[in-house]
């Protein structure tokens, strides 16, 4: 029979922060991760550069989770992006804050993120056992006791018997790097309830079929906003980058789960792009005015020029019925409105949200009302805690997913350490 005083479930990082730390402060700590490596989904995240963090201060960076900021403070007040940058530093990873405040890697390499923590965990005394699935929890009287495991090197089923166990086995979103949503049945295996998952961060289809003509046009500086059943929702400002299927880029990974929801209500789902949100009506006219007559003998497309990407103008003109070739001192003041409307609201009918199979992260999860936000403990089984994605959590882009993961994973293996001497 092998006993440990705490099993981690997962190999994230979450698990690897809640072995490593569990481990660190003296607690028998097993991981076990069902892939062959650790850590494979945390070694492609943000296109492999790994975006662990975000410099802005806690309340604002508590803006960017939705409604489940106020779970998180605890976590946060405990471990945050100092203490967490501090943390990496002191391994060896030296790190670099960019644009929007997005913290990575000196080295740009998430692998390089894994491997720290890696060598962390076996410093600290974790046993780290991979290519092993976690079949089901073994209760006994109602009572936690550990984990039933396949060991797929050896085709062998064990038992691992243990004080605490700590889930951190993600959500659904690449499932090809081990998420599948094992905790999601670990969870319900004790009583929890589970939030219906759905993508988060997830680019989107859209019924025009125009978008793969403008394939990897990205624009910057826009402002979009979500109308659900022509209500504006929400909005956000900065970058939109066109696919062959529809729209993806930081702006549309923000507001997708707004999009996801309004879906699955049988809503009808604009996007509307304002490409020029730094005039309004009146200083856009006055300016179509001048470029206008400036140019009245050469033709509109040339002004186009300077108004839009090149790839746009055949859109902008089939959309706002304006043939190109049409003279400048030809266009009257109906078209310059039609093209001044067009500019500050290029609308695109969403179809869907691309499949969660793609999210970056996973809405959804083990309801929050059921976990002890101090400590992250179960409410309905005091031996079990939970960490990571698997729970409700989701964020924007831009660092703050992973910190929240570290953080919780970090409360969770000090909380299961305090509970294993109980």
């Amino acid at each position: 029979m092998q006993k440990y005083d705490i099993i981690v479930i997962g190999g994230g990082p979450a698990g690897l922060m809640a072995a490593g730390r569990a481990a660190e402060l003296g607690a028998e700590t097993i991981l076990i991760e069902k892939n062959n490596r650790i850590g494979r989904k945390l070694s492609i995240t943000g296109k492999g550069r790994c975006n662990i963090t975000n410099s802005l201060e806690l309340a604002d960076f508590l803006k960017h989770f939705n409604n489940q900021g106020r779970f998180l403070r605890n976590s946060f007040s405990s471990f945050f992006s100092n203490d967490l940058i501090e943390f990496f530093n002191n391994l060896g990873l030296e790190t670099v804050v960019e644009r929007g405040g997005r913290v990575f890697p000196k080295s740009e390499k998430a692998v390089d993120v894994v491997d720290v923590l890696k060598k962390w965990c076996y410093r600290s005394g974790v046993e780290i056992k991979s290519n092993c699935e976690v079949k089901q929890l073994i209760i006994n009287e109602e009572k936690l006791e550990g984990v039933k495991v396949f060991n797929k090197t050896d085709n062998r089923t064990n038992q691992f018997f243990a004080k605490t166990v700590i889930v951190a086995t993600g959500g659904v979103s690449y499932p090809r790097t081990g998420s599948t949503g094992d905790g999601y049945r670990f969870a319900k295996s004790v009583g929890h309830k589970i939030i219906p998952v759905r993508p988060s961060l997830v680019p989107l289809e859209v019924e025009q079929g125009f978008c793969d003509k403008l394939n990897e046009l990205n624009l910057k500086n826009v402002s979009v906003s979500v109308w659900v059943n022509n209500k504006k929702e929400t909005e956000a400002f900065g970058e939109l980058t066109f696919t062959d299927f529809g729209i993806s880029g930081p702006t549309i990974l923000s507001l997708s789960k707004t999009v996801v929801d309004a879906l699955n209500k049988k809503n009808s789902v604009k996007i509307n792009i304002d490409l020029k949100p730094a005039l309004d009506n009146n200083k856009l006219d006055t300016r179509l005015i001048r470029e206008l007559n400036n140019n009245g003998k050469n033709q509109f497309k040339d002004i186009l020029k300077t108004l839009l990407p090149l790839k746009l103008i055949p859109v902008c003109s089939e959309l706002t019925g304006i043939p190109t070739d049409k003279l400048c001192n030809q266009i009257n003041s109906k078209d310059r409105k039609k093209l001044r409307i067009w500019l500050k609201d290029f609308s695109l009918d969403i179809k869907s949200a691309r499949p969660i199979s793609e999210a970056i992260i996973t809405a959804g999860g083990v309801d929050l009302k059921e976990i002890d936000k101090k400590t992250l403990s179960s409410k309905l089984n005091y031996n079990l805690f939970f960490a990571g994605e698997v729970l409700d959590i989701d964020a924007d882009t831009g660092g703050y997913n992973l910190q929240a993961a570290f953080s919780t994973g970090r409360l969770a293996g000090e909380e299961a350490v305090k509970n294993c001497k109980l």
